[in-house]
């Protein structure tokens, strides 16, 4: 039932901003968007470098998500659960993204994976009900187990020549498949 979280100005250690998202004290760090916030967008501040795991799980009136420049990693099941979450805009200085980070995001529709990310791990995309393209650069080396399965809207996807090891079930349930 948390749709803010409030942190006194004197704490060293942690801040929050006036939407209710707590961060480390300097906002570099992004630890937890409150999951009954109202808000349906959210652009996180461009002072972060990183998000948590779990930040943003379960957040499910949110739509769309901008992350800044300079995040560099995605850590695992950060968008998990975000069931209404349509658009994300992940930038290019990405390279990692952990494994479930948008398992059961059943809105999400499209997703470009950056330049340098190197691998797809297990149940990344997992149940995405609504994905349709999914675009992999020529970075990535491997896909994990189930990082696709139950895709059911999913018609087509381009693996690169870069790809060399496929986990198993990368396409299990994917009824839509066929190119």
């Amino acid at each position: 039932g948390i749709t803010k979280i409030t942190v006194e100005e004197k704490n060293p250690s942690y801040s929050s901003d006036s939407y209710g998202v707590l961060f480390n004290k300097n906002k570099t760090i992004l630890i937890q968007y409150p999951c009954n916030n109202s808000r349906t967008k959210y652009q996180i501040p461009d002072t972060v470098t990183s998000i948590e795991s779990c930040a943003f799980e379960g957040c499910s009136m949110l739509i769309s998500i901008t992350i800044p420049d300079g995040v560099t990693s995605i850590e695992s099941q950060t968008f998990k659960d975000c069931s209404n979450l349509v658009s994300i805009t992940i930038p290019d200085s990405v390279i990692s993204i952990g494994y479930e980070a948008f398992n059961c995001c059943s809105s999400l529709i499209s997703v470009t994976i950056p330049y340098g990310v190197t691998s797809i791990e297990n149940f990344t995309f997992n149940e995405c009900s609504k994905l349709i393209s999914v675009t992999i650069p020529n970075s990535v080396t491997s896909i994990g187990n189930s990082a696709f399965s139950d895709c059911s809207s999913l018609e087509s996807i381009s693996i690169p020549d870069s790809v060399t090891s496929i986990g198993s079930h990368m396409f299990c349930y994917c009824s839509s498949l066929t190119n």
